[in-house]
């Protein structure tokens, strides 16, 4: 008996669990977290600088895991924090009244010299001039060659 009972409610939570995940995962996999041109609104309104939207998709072979690099130049430590800041806030008012929420995946907020922004769709990397200068991601995505190419 004690078998039986065991297996019927371990099956309802491993139920349960797989139709929570496959709903978070059907939000998070469509890209839906932050839109292109909800991004583009926000970086003009909390005037960030030399905004580039470089488009990264399977066509070009550079890169399987997004479609668009979005790079924006903050004044200072302080902007470029307040940048992710407003990108992440977004996320959280689109998600409003939702069971859980589900948050973009955010690197360097701490320094505040370079934060990237991983949303699924597109990967958003805010930094200080200086760091915007000396690391160049521009040429690095725009590029046509790819490394494995010249091997």
């Amino acid at each position: 008996m004690w078998p039986s009972v065991r297996h019927r409610v371990l099956s309802d939570a491993v139920r349960q669990f797989k139709s929570r995940v496959l709903i978070n995962w059907s939000v998070c996999s469509s890209g839906e977290l932050l839109k292109l041109e909800e991004v583009e609104k926000i970086l003009s309104d909390v005037r960030a600088d030399d905004v580039r939207v470089i488009p990264v998709n399977n066509n070009n072979n550079q890169s399987a895991f997004t479609n668009f690099v979005v790079v924006a130049t903050g004044k200072s430590q302080w902007h470029v924090r307040n940048i992710a800041q407003a990108l992440i806030y977004k996320v959280k008012q689109k998600q409003t009244g939702a069971k859980r929420m589900l948050l973009p995946s955010v690197e360097g907020e701490e320094g505040g010299n370079w934060i990237v922004i991983d949303s699924g769709s597109l990967v958003v990397h805010a930094l200080d001039e200086k760091a915007r200068a000396y690391y160049n991601l521009e040429q690095l995505w725009s590029s046509k060659e790819s490394t494995s190419d010249k091997i």
